[in-house]
């Protein structure tokens, strides 16, 4: 099916969302209505998380494989270098291949015993994210998505560290930057500046997530590295046991962001949905962005 980019103001822009693979029944259920709630807006593609070690690989897989056959989506199934030696690695590769999954989220991962832990390479796996990249355009001409880091990468140690193991992913292979979500947008423009000095001309999609409840983000952003402003700490205060309210402040929050970045010239933005349609739905309306119903869109296709 044929794609449209959306109008903003007097420029296009697109969305992309991420899903995360069900543990429970009622977790899969959640799961597809998000799906089904917001496959009308005809995103760039929807990726799905992978745990570390295998702890959702399968569940991965199923998600991913039941999103190409029973929806008009494009999947991109996310892949690490985690607890998997690369043939292992490359047999998921190979079955997402076989699937008819035609983009995949490289990603070294994070240890296996949690954030904030150091990591080791698994023995005859691959080291980091630029290896994984090279590995996977070797087995198929995949579409390679990379993350990228506004606020650096934890373990990086300095900027320059940072831009350079960002290159070494572009330099082999990969075709997009996603990025690690801010709540100040400026850190997004410096960083694009540094990316575009360093020589890297592929996308940078900035990451969004959508403050569905500030306390849970907030802890998320803390053991990632982003920073939480005081501007949007005032935003949320007073609203713990206020969810409607929080939802009508985080609409407009993201909103404000997109609104700004497009401003800027970017057109492309990934929505981390944590699995909860009605937020982002709302923030696309917001944007501009409206559902197109499958016969609408067949005809116009066919025009």
């Amino acid at each position: 099916m044929e794609r449209k980019s959306r109008l903003l103001g007097e420029g296009e822009i697109d969305v992309s969302f991420e899903f995360f693979p069900p543990k429970t029944d009622a977790m899969e259920e959640t799961l597809w209505k998000s799906i089904r709630r917001l496959e009308p807006m005809h995103p760039e593609f929807v990726s799905v998380t992978y745990g570390a070690g295998g702890s959702t690989r399968e569940r991965t897989h199923n998600t991913v494989a039941r999103i190409v056959k029973e929806t008009s989506l494009k999947p991109a199934a996310h892949l690490t270098c985690v607890d998997a030696t690369m043939a292992e690695v490359n047999e998921v590769a190979q079955a997402y291949w076989a699937a008819g999954v035609r983009h995949i989220v490289a990603l070294r991962g994070d240890p296996a015993a949690g954030v904030g832990e150091s990591y080791a390479p698994t023995p005859g796996g691959y080291a980091n994210a630029a290896e994984l990249t090279k590995g996977l355009k070797e087995i198929a001409p995949f579409e390679i998505s990379v993350a990228g880091y506004p606020e650096m990468h934890p373990e990086s140690g300095s900027e320059e560290t940072d831009l350079d193991n960002l290159k070494a992913k572009i330099d082999n292979g990969a075709d997009r930057i996603i990025t690690q979500f801010v709540f100040d947008q400026e850190l997004y423009l410096r960083y694009l500046e540094r990316v575009r000095a360093a020589g890297i001309w592929v996308p940078v999609t900035p990451g969004i997530i959508p403050i569905h409840n500030f306390p849970q983000v907030a802890n998320f952003a803390g053991r990632t590295g982003a920073s939480i402003p005081a501007w949007l700490r005032r935003r949320f205060e007073g609203l713990e046991n206020d969810s409607t309210t929080t939802h009508l402040v985080a609409a407009a929050v993201a909103t404000e962001q997109v609104m700004l970045l497009a401003d800027h010239g970017v057109k492309q933005f990934h929505f981390y949905t944590l699995n909860r349609a009605d937020l982002v739905y709302a923030i696309c309306h917001m944007l501009g962005i409206r559902p197109v119903a499958a016969n609408t869109q067949a005809s116009a296709n066919a025009a």
